[in-house]
């Protein structure tokens, strides 16, 4: 036995899921066959690419403003006729009104009370009348007389006749009007042929006829289209709603436009309501390329052959005439029931639109397919079901597509308007709120010189103490040559995740480095608990690895990648200058961390380790890329930290004994400005920042530019613009408030964002924020304008280390390798090219290449390991 599926398309009209339906193993081989050979012969031109759909966007957009011209509107398909509907309900409305529906296959009386409660509640009374052919196929007189004769009917029966009341009337057609209460018919749509009505005034005409009952006194307020009566129906309950969509018997949208882009009416100020007649797009040839040849017979057989093309490829009053064709080709070419053409394949209209949703929607298998195509006549078998089912969607789907392509022109239309008039209120605000993180390059210049100072400061015996650069030396004096070789055991702490690595390196011509490592959780509790129970715990995830990788008898040489400001005096011995990150636990700060670990390592007593070195991870990073290009010799970190190290001279390092060679330096410039050397540059919400911080007054530089800030920063000025009511109409969400809600990964996502703004839509809704396409905008430029900011200090810093280590070689063009790791470096959509820019900018004399390195913090603490035990060796030797 084999499945066969219900299928559902994409946009394109491509198979996406399926739900089983059993056949044997030849029908099923059959059925595929003709699902996907045969009838897709017939359906290709119908499905539609994303790329297709966004020139339909595009040719429809041109269309309406064409419409919109005075001059060009005459020869426009698309009518855009004003509606002189020029607001939206705003809750203060109340009444008792009427209002009477022309336009469906019922015609519509109804009263509707209106309650002006501050509820915004109303109550709606209706009666439905039928519309014979006699009337939708008779005279105007015939017409007004008998919508007349079915109010008075309504009103007699609500008991309404001695009551005078107000009355709107819906006419679903298109009308040209020059005033609310006004209107002359351009052209009948639908089924509608009423003669005598045509380029006439259909409220006058409808005023004469109710003139005709004596016994009622109504008074015809405004006509409207069925499209603005639906959008002002939900803009009642919803004041966000701009536009209103019809598709069904018929379809159009309307939505509301600035009058100063409405060249048919006076006025410049305001808005008005615009009803788009989409019905006609492509009367004048525009969508020649995606008519099939069903399209072109199903208009012939039209009663009005050449018009509302548009129309007659979406609206439901056409799908099942157009199913009925394929399936009637597609049969004579005896692709279906045994080549036997059935009468309900020749009458027109047999096949109708509830037929087709019914058998696109059976999702039990094929048996109410089975069921309609029987009732019309048409015995299928199961193959021929599957097929039809298969036809069904195709039309079904690009009839929704098209649809959907000509409401995102509106759509982008509005969002341009809006953008347009409210980035005008708002820019001048905005700017001034962001200014102060555009930094020009006379500032950065400055920043680039006074990190240079603090390197210096930091370097020399006298300022070392004071200094905010520490400029802390590592012990680690050499890089990797490509002799290393051996086992080595890394460990990696350094935020919420701490990992244990088993790293084998081989040397030669076949040199190469394999790792296995295990990712363990450091709870928060840990992270803020006791130093004890912090290495405690690190301890017990060692022993964990040694057991999981069956090495626990071994002891092997270990670097300890430490990623927190220390001052070493060997290799392997690191104070803890003070914690970052997050990392609270208390007895450690001023203490040696890798005695800390063989404590706990003692007090578990279960195995033993050789504990050669504790590095940082920037310095781990430097060595990754260093094994694989001699010539990097800084390594930069940017990611949840910021941070960079370099190899510098011996003799510039006034703190270490000695002046032959090189040695890495930890610059912690996360620190630089903490003397407030870059006071003129922070900016209030820096400052909020940093007074909600576990470390206040602390690593100011490293919040202006890692990822474990930016988040911050961009929460604080969303804030202080809602507060100045220029996002999210001035309120804000209990979720915004919440300090680190506003991750810095949304940065990468947001500005990423490609499509309509979807993904800062979708974040700002998971925060609780009620955007709009404004608020989205803005939230997108706040984000651009922090990253971007830390990427040039982030460069500025690097120019100055890159000036430092030219200075050194004394050349006059530095050539030279960084290795880089980090989430922000690696995963922000710009951060990277802005901070590569900057330094380009800023250290002209330089030519530089950025290596990403791999696992710098494991491969790198493994490497630095192997270098300090190769060069122990040396030196015994």
């Amino acid at each position: 036995m084999w499945f066969l599926g219900h299928t559902t398309y994409s946009s394109a009209g491509t198979c996406q899921s399926q739900q089983p339906v059993v056949l044997k193993e030849k029908t099923f081989h059959f059925a595929l066959m003709k699902l996907f050979i045969n009838t897709d012969q017939y359906l290709y031109q119908l499905r539609l690419s994303d790329d297709v759909l966004l020139d339909v966007m595009t040719r429809f957009q041109a269309e309406m403003v064409k419409g919109l011209g005075r001059d060009t509107n005459p020869t426009a398909t698309v009518k855009m006729l004003p509606s002189f509907v020029r607001s939206l309900p705003d809750g203060s409305e109340k009444g008792d009104f009427l209002a009477v529906d022309l336009g469906g296959s019922q015609f519509r009386a109804h009263r509707v009370k209106v309650f002006a409660d501050g509820k915004q509640s109303s109550q709606l009374e209706s009666k439905f009348y039928p519309t014979p052919k006699e009337v939708t196929e008779g005279n105007g007189t015939e017409l007004f007389d008998y919508i007349a004769d079915c109010l008075s009917d309504f009103m007699e029966t609500k008991n309404l006749k001695h009551k005078k009341l107000p009355l709107g009337f819906t006419f679903s057609f298109p009308c040209k009007q020059t005033k609310l209460e006004e209107g002359v018919l351009l052209a009948w749509t639908k089924h509608f042929r009423v003669r005598g009505v045509q380029d006439t005034d259909v409220v006058s005409s409808l005023r004469r006829a109710l003139q005709k009952h004596k016994d009622i006194d109504v008074d015809v307020l405004a006509l409207v289209n069925d499209t603005a009566g639906t959008m002002m129906t939900c803009g009642y309950d919803d004041q966000r709603c701009e536009v209103g969509l019809i598709i069904g018997t018929g379809t159009n949208a309307c939505y509301m436009e600035e009058m100063r882009h409405i060249s048919l009416v006076e006025g410049d100020e305001g808005r008005m309501c615009i009803n788009t007649e989409w019905g006609a797009f492509g009367d004048d040839g525009a969508l020649d390329d995606l008519r099939t040849e069903f399209d072109r017979e199903l208009d012939l057989g039209s009663l009005n052959p050449g018009k509302q093309l548009f129309e007659k490829m979406i609206s439901s009053l056409y799908l099942g005439e157009l199913v009925r064709l394929i399936l009637l080709k597609m049969t004579k070419e005896g692709l279906l029931f045994n080549g036997k053409v059935s009468t309900a394949l020749l009458i027109k209209g047999k096949i109708e639109m509830e037929h087709v949703s019914a058998m696109e929607k059976d999702k039990e298998g094929l048996s109410n397919t089975k069921e309609i195509l029987t009732d019309l006549n048409l015995f299928p078998s199961e193959e021929d079901c599957v097929a039809v089912q298969h036809v069904c969607t195709i039309v079904s789907f690009r009839s929704a597509n098209l649809c959907a392509a000509a409401l995102a022109a509106i759509l982008t239309r509005l969002m341009e308007n809006k953008k347009l008039l409210r980035m005008r209120t708002t820019r001048r605000r905005l700017r001034a709120a962001l200014q102060p993180f555009l930094l020009p390059l006379p500032v950065l210049r400055q920043v680039r010189d006074s990190m240079r100072a603090e390197l210096e400061y930091g370097l020399k015996r006298e300022t070392q103490a004071e200094a905010t650069v520490k400029m802390l030396p590592t012990y680690v004096c050499g890089m990797p040559d490509g002799t290393e070789k051996g086992k080595f055991l890394a460990l990696d702490l350094g935020g919420t995740n701490f990992r244990v690595l088993l790293v084998k390196i081989k040397s030669g011509r076949r040199r190469s480095v394999q790792m296995y490592n295990k990712i363990f959780a450091i709870p928060l509790e840990i992270m803020q608990g006791t130093g004890e129970e912090l290495f405690d715990h690190i301890v017990q995830c060692i022993a964990d690895f040694l057991e999981y990788m069956g090495i626990k008898g071994s002891r092997l040489p270990l670097g300890f990648t430490f990623s927190f400001p220390c001052r070493q005096a060997s290799i392997d011995q690191g104070t803890l200058v003070g914690w970052t990150k997050g990392f609270k636990a208390t007895d450690c700060e001023g203490e040696d961390v890798v005695d800390m670990l063989r404590e706990a390592i003692r007090r578990r007593n279960e195995f033993d380790l050789d504990i050669v070195a504790v590095v940082n991870d920037t310095v781990g990073t430097m060595m990754t890329c260093g094994y694989e290009d001699p010539n990097c010799e800084i390594g930069l970190i940017a990611g949840t930290g910021s941070n960079v190290c370099y190899m510098e001279d011996m003799k510039n390092i006034e703190i270490v004994e000695g002046n032959e060679g090189k040695m890495c330096i930890n610059t912690e410039w996360g620190a630089f400005g903490d003397n407030g050397c870059i006071d003129h540059i922070r900016t209030k919400y820096d400052r909020e920042v940093d007074e909600g911080s576990l470390n206040p007054g602390k690593q100011r530089y490293e919040k202006m530019t890692s990822g474990m800030y930016l988040g911050e920063i961009v929460r604080q000025i969303l804030i202080d613009l809602t507060k100045q009511g220029l996002l999210f109409r001035g309120h804000i969400s209990e979720s915004l408030r919440k300090r680190g809600i506003f991750e810095t990964k949304f940065l990468s996502q947001i500005e990423s964002d490609r499509l309509a703004l979807l993904q800062v839509r979708r974040i700002l809704q998971q925060l609780g924020l009620d955007s709009t396409c404004d608020d989205s905008i803005i939230v997108k430029e706040v984000c651009g304008v922090v990253s971007t900011r830390a990427a040039r200090l982030c460069g500025a810093g690097l120019a100055a280390v890159l000036e430092k280590k030219r200075e050194n070689q004394g050349v006059e063009h530095l050539q030279i390798t960084v290795g880089v790791d980090g989430t922000l470096y690696k995963l922000h959509p710009h951060f990277s090219r802005v901070l590569r820019e900057t330094v380009k900018e800023l250290a002209p004399q330089c030519d530089v290449t950025f290596m990403l390195s791999e696992d710098g913090s494991g491969k790198g603490a493994a490497l630095i390991t192997a270098v300090a035990k190769r060069l122990h060796n040396i030196g015994q030797k």
